[in-house]
């Protein structure tokens, strides 16, 4: 291995024996940085951003993990005895140690420091055919990347925001990496200033971004950042602060700009599984047998399928919430003999491109656009022409379920789980609202601890890797 990709990868995370990337150590992957004369020049640099994709679909975060990971630990998930690989068992019993955690520590740190690699040497770049405005794109991508990556790695390793705000303030996050720095052993951050951090990048992003810019050459659009790309993921990240009005206006730009389109009732059973995003779309990581990040045996489509290892199975209490005739439904399907009465999310099903097989995984999407703004107009946000149960009722109208006259925080609680179920939000959402786990026996058997799990507790905030501490002492644990 290269001695710049070293430091590369000892800037990015503290250790490197991450499940899942030893390929990485040990290859070179398609569109991964290599070395220094990759960021000498705009095409270099250029390369570089689209390298900074790589991981986000890997299996140990959108390929896979990030999503079984939330479905488990929030109660859409369940197992059975009939399926029974040994997969998801820690989500499922919230069974988290620093021996065996998370590893979207790793995932994060050296995704962002594939960011900062083009950030920290964009300038003077520019001249020729290469413009301000061309740099400028490259750094807002990169911008959204590093926001997003640490905003994962925070509702990973910290508290919810909008607890630690009313009730700990001086909760700790994660470090919010700035520039790369090979002999750096970055102390943990509050989670407040972690989200003060994200938006900062992304405020920057969304203003020196190109309005019309779409990353050329790609096998998938919908799978690069935008300006939507970018207003999508502040709503996010507004809601989940609880700043209502801002949750709501950049909610209305991503609506108001016209590029997505709900997708039908017709349509919304057969979306999955496509070669590019396209209709509610707005950001998604791309899948595919030739990814290097591709997670073979452990890919998505392969693990939630009844005729793969089929661990994850969808637990009755969330089917259900659904309607008779919802055509959400459909994105359920039970084991080819019909005989375990089971269900599966199929919202996975690949591309048919071999066994196992690929998926694209949808990050941000119009109808999470929607949901958000609701929850902020019911949390008293204004937005002209716009109310609540009009925002739910686009999406019951495109789902075959009755319409609302009237809305409140449990009508938006249960259409969220509903609508974005198996996309990896509702553990998230749980948190932010401060509401517990709750299961039965009988819905979730083969859960051998942690049936319920209250909040608050120390559990909300999973253990940082003991390989990270043992790395940098300067880390502080999270309380067990």
């Amino acid at each position: 291995m290269k001695n710049s990709k070293i430091l590369y990868i000892l800037a990015a995370a503290a250790t490197l024996a991450v499940t899942g990337c030893e390929g990485f150590l040990t290859n070179d992957p398609p569109l991964q940085q290599s070395t220094q004369i990759t960021l000498s020049s705009y095409t270099g640099l250029n390369k570089a951003t689209y390298g900074a994709y790589y991981y986000i679909a890997s299996t140990g975060w959108y390929g896979q993990s990030w999503v079984i990971n939330a479905e488990m630990r929030s109660g859409n998930g369940k197992k059975d005895s009939y399926k029974n690989s040994n997969r998801c068992v820690a989500p499922y019993i919230w069974n988290y140690t620093p021996d065996a955690t998370s590893g979207m520590w790793s995932y994060c740190y050296l995704t962002v420091a594939m960011c900062n690699n083009v950030i920290d040497n964009l300038e003077g770049k520019a001249g020729g055919d290469v413009t301000e405005q061309d740099l400028n794109n490259l750094k807002a991508e990169c911008l959204f990347i590093r926001a997003f990556s640490h905003f994962c790695n925070v509702l990973t390793y910290g508290q919810p925001y909008t607890y630690c705000k009313k009730s700990a303030p001086k909760s700790l996050g994660v470090p919010y990496i700035y520039h790369t720095d090979p002999a750096g052993k970055p102390e943990r951050e509050t989670v407040i200033s972690n989200y003060e951090n994200i938006v900062k990048d992304l405020l920057e992003a969304e203003a020196i971004i190109d309005p019309s810019y779409v990353r050329a050459g790609t096998a998938d659009a919908a799978a690069t950042v935008n300006i939507s790309t970018i207003q999508a993921l502040l709503s996010r990240v507004y809601l989940y602060m609880g700043e209502w009005q801002k949750a709501a206006d950049y909610a209305t730009k991503v609506i108001d700009s016209k590029k997505y389109k709900m997708w039908t009732a017709e349509e919304y059973p057969d979306v999955w599984g496509k070669e590019k995003g396209s209709g509610e779309v707005i950001f998604e990581a791309y899948g595919n047998i030739t990814n290097g990040a591709w997670g073979s045996w452990e890919d998505i489509s392969y693990l939630t399928s009844p005729a793969g290892s089929g661990d994850p199975m969808a637990a009755k209490p969330l089917i259900a919430l659904y309607e008779d005739g919802d055509v959400r439904l459909k994105t359920y399907r039970t084991d080819e003999k019909e005989e375990s009465g089971l269900l599966w999310t199929a919202k996975y099903p690949g591309k048919g491109l071999n066994t196992p097989d690929a998926n694209n995984v949808v990050i941000f999407r119009l109808s999470e656009m929607y949901l958000n703004r609701a929850e902020a107009l019911v949390n008293g946000a204004q937005v002209e022409g716009a109310t609540a149960w009009d925002d739910l009722n686009v999406i019951t109208a495109n789902r075959n379920a009755s319409a609302y006259t009237s809305v409140g925080n449990v009508d938006i609680q249960n259409e969220r789980r509903k609508e974005l179920a198996w996309e990896g939000h509702y553990i998230y959402d749980l948190a932010r609202w401060g509401k517990a786990v709750e299961r039965n026996a009988a819905d979730y058997p083969l859960c051998t601890a942690n049936l319920n799990v209250p909040f608050p507790s120390n559990k909300w905030a999973l253990p940082i890797p003991k390989s990270e501490i043992d790395v940098n002492k300067n880390l502080e644990q999270n309380p067990l």
